[in-house]
């Protein structure tokens, strides 16, 4: 077998244990392919293994975590120079793995490893929020935000994504909607927000599909808006229903801005950013990703 080029897996540190990772990655090797792991244990190490997998000439780096590490991954991706900027693939080892979900990765080790080092590579879109930060599934606001940065970590491990709603239940009596203004390119809505997707991918919060026509390769945005008084029966509409629900608003935007009198947080794909102003656009085409044929999310 001709000698392959590198693959550098950056591993979130939880995920290290992963048994059926390790066997994977040793039938790889076996097989002849160039594989390197990185394990990332504090702020910073995923992009300074970027660096490194860029000096050591990789042709691929695999961010292997939940939705966090993938967007740190491709962050730091998004620093380098397009020629010579390396494909990302894709493990999911994270609790809700959204992103990795909506897409069509594989959630054994062993299929996910060898898409993430063969699989064709497509183009996609990320987004960008308030120039200096980046999602590349999904911006969410409002009480869903507060949900997902609340969940204690014991629900997660436990139930994984579906923690998320059942928390949701728990804190029905801390809900508080988010007064702001959305404009857009012809777009403008103003009003009290229960929750706010802008979406890339389709996801978030443990498989609550806020976006669900969004595709990660149409240079847009999908920006749904819950704007009902009765958030249970909204969100149960939206886990059991594709149909259109009269209390979400929606549209497909190149850029937004969104501003409130008061402070918002809003999770990016899972990373919390407050504020009261946040001016949100799409990258078209900014990294090479591996993907399953016939992937759902792309265009």
């Amino acid at each position: 077998m001709e000698k392959q080029s590198l693959t550098l897996i950056i591993l979130n540190g939880k995920g290290a244990g992963n048994e059926e990772l390790r066997t994977a990655v040793t039938t790889l090797r076996d097989e002849g392919f160039a594989i390197a792991v990185r394990v990332t244990w504090e702020k910073g190490d995923g992009e300074r293994y970027v660096e490194e997998a860029l000096r050591l000439g990789a042709e691929t780096i695999v961010a292997g975590g939940g939705d966090g590490t993938i967007n740190e991954i491709a962050t730091a991706l998004t620093a380098v120079d397009a020629a010579r900027r390396p494909v990302l693939g894709i493990l999911p080892l994270g609790t809700a793995n959204d992103f990795a979900t909506s897409v069509g990765i594989p959630a054994e080790m062993e299929p996910a490893l060898r898409l993430a080092v063969q699989g064709k590579a497509h183009v996609i879109d990320l987004a960008r929020v308030n120039q200096d930060r980046f999602f590349i599934n999904m911006a969410t606001g409002g009480f869903g935000t507060r949900i997902t940065t609340e969940t204690p970590e014991k629900l997660k491990s436990a139930l994984g994504g579906v923690s998320y709603f059942i928390h949701g239940l728990m804190r029905m009596d801390t809900l508080k909607p988010d007064s702001c203004e959305i404009t857009g390119p012809e777009f403008h809505w103003q009003g009290d927000a229960l929750a706010i997707g802008v979406g890339n991918g389709r996801q978030a919060g443990g498989g609550q599909r806020l976006c669900p026509s969004a595709l990660i390769n149409d240079g847009l945005l999908d920006v749904s808006i819950v704007t009902a008084q009765e958030l249970l029966p909204t969100l149960l509409h939206s886990l059991t229903s594709n149909d259109d629900n009269p209390n979400i608003v929606t549209a497909k935007l190149t850029s937004l801005r969104i501003v409130s009198p008061n402070e918002m947080t809003f999770n990016l794909d899972g990373e919390p950013l407050s504020g009261r102003e946040f001016d949100i656009e799409v990258l078209p085409g900014a990294l090479s990703c591996r993907l399953p044929p016939q992937c759902a999310l792309l265009a």
